[in-house]
């Protein structure tokens, strides 16, 4: 009974630290997402132009890596950033 009890109690523990992880790794996303959305609707054509060649920050090479290592907040991701973007670049003449 006690071994039961131990196992039910250790499964609560492994399954709440997961759902915790992922709900962290989600605000991460949003705040990460909010900042480029804002970063590129403040950012004139000329700036974004210019900035695309310069090298990434370790903060943003970092965030790169988990998005390449997480296909599922990847997708999240883009899905919450493709359309603000986009559209920048569109009204940029970045893309055609």
């Amino acid at each position: 009974m006690i071994k039961r009890t131990t196992l039910v109690a250790l499964l609560l523990v492994v399954f709440y630290w997961t759902v915790a992880r992922a709900q962290q790794q989600h605000r991460v996303v949003d705040m990460l997402a909010t900042k480029i959305i804002q970063k590129y609707q403040q950012t004139s054509c000329e700036q974004l132009s210019s900035k695309k060649s310069e090298p990434k920050s370790p903060k943003e090479e970092e965030a790169v890596q988990m998005l390449r290592n997480n296909p599922e907040i990847r997708a999240e991701f883009i899905n919450k950033v493709a359309a603000p973007i986009a559209n920048k670049m569109f009204e940029c003449g970045m893309i055609p």
